[in-house]
């Protein structure tokens, strides 16, 4: 099983543009200790604009995305090779994996994705992923790298996330407040009003915790501790209980496409269907047509994801549409819209509206290579 640690742009580098050696000498150390104990380690690191902004001659952060990615083109060369030499001194081989989220959004990059990462992780290279700043936009982006390690660790079906950070944990309020405590339990930061980001990244401790819910959902415990010192990820990994823990829950055999569906393919648009629908789909296992649609809203095609949304609307489910929005609301009858072996329903907690993605019966086994070969996305 594989372990995921993400490292935020403080951990890794300096205020001056500068990477943290010996900080990343102190990771290295640790992740080979880990891989010699046959754990499976995959990294990924933010950091690659905060050390091209030097570079460029920027003293700060920009908001110009062409500048953003130019710094991040200019950085990520510097990142990768920080990485490489931190691990080549503990004997180890870095891999450089850049991901943008339309990556994950198509299922036949998203499967090349996960077969790159793992035969890597097989072969005892040590991946260190980060978002393909340079080409997204912000339209397309994950947004912060606590989003996209939580989708690797849900690629990869991790056994842990480890969100490190440069405080101790998920606190009841600023950490610099006498009264602050450090939540143990992730369940307690359901209200908590949590920082905002660092000048040199993206994310804040509120990106952190919602990736922390991502991965938990998928059956990934994670962990927010603090990146600080030299013994770091060992003591997490060993199961002590550092920062803040989110518990994993329970996956009740949701298969690979499952996940990916859930997680990692974008909704464009929502369906609310009828009572009728709501329960041939949920209690019967069918498809779901047209005739049992009362609004659609979005613009979407054939191919494209829709959340599901039952008549007094909770979103139940999501699945991948067979036609386009225009057609639907065209009234057609008939029609298929969704397939059942292209549809994913949550199992929703009460008041939540979302949940674990759970197995729709099918008679199709959706993960394999000829389901996906007879059943192209536009």
């Amino acid at each position: 099983m594989t372990v995921v640690v993400k490292l935020g742009s403080s951990l890794v580098v300096d205020g001056s543009g500068r990477v943290r050696r010996s900080q990343l000498a102190s990771y290295a150390a640790e992740v080979a200790a880990l891989v010699g104990a046959r754990e499976r380690v995959c990294i990924v690191s933010s950091g690659a604009i905060a050390l091209g902004l030097p570079r460029l001659g920027l003293t700060r952060r920009p908001h110009a995305t062409p500048r953003l990615q130019a710094a991040s083109a200019v950085g990520q060369a510097r990142l990768q090779a920080a990485w490489a030499a931190a691990l080549r001194a503990q004997g180890l081989e870095a891999g450089q994996i850049l991901l943008s989220a339309p990556d994950l959004a198509e299922r036949a990059s998203y499967v090349n994705a996960r077969n790159a990462l793992e035969t890597l992780l097989k072969l005892g290279v040590v991946p260190v992923v980060n978002e393909n700043d340079a080409t997204a936009t912000d339209e397309i982006t994950f947004g912060d790298n606590d989003a996209l390690a939580a989708q690797v660790a849900v690629l990869t079906r991790a056994r842990l996330l480890v969100l490190l950070t440069e405080v101790d944990g998920v606190y009841t309020e600023h950490p610099a407040s006498p009264t602050a405590q450090l939540l143990a339990d992730g369940e307690a930061a359901d209200d908590v009003v949590i920082g905002a980001a660092s000048e040199l990244g993206r994310g804040g401790m509120a990106s952190k915790v919602a990736a922390a819910r991502l991965a938990a959902a998928a059956g990934v415990p994670t962990a927010i501790a603090s990146g600080r010192g030299r013994h770091v990820l060992a003591p997490i990994v060993a199961g002590e209980h550092r920062g803040t823990r989110f518990v994993a829950e329970k996956r009740r055999g949701a298969s690979a496409f499952k996940l990916w569906l859930r997680y990692a393919k974008p909704s464009a648009g929502r369906l609310v269907v009828d009572g009728g629908a709501h329960s041939a789909l949920v209690e019967d296992g069918r498809s779901l047509l047209a005739v049992g649609i009362v609004a659609c809203d979005g613009e979407f095609g054939p191919g494209d994801a829709v959340e599901l949304v039952a008549p007094d609307g909770t979103a139940f489910g999501k699945g991948l549409v067979g036609v386009g929005a225009a057609e639907l609301r065209g009234r057609p009858r008939g029609v298929e819209v969704v397939h059942r072996d292209r549809l994913v329903l949550y199992e929703t907690r009460a008041g939540s509206g979302s949940g674990e993605p759970v197995t729709a019966p099918s008679e199709a086994d959706p993960t394999s290579a000829a389901y996906f070969a007879s059943t192209p996305e536009a």
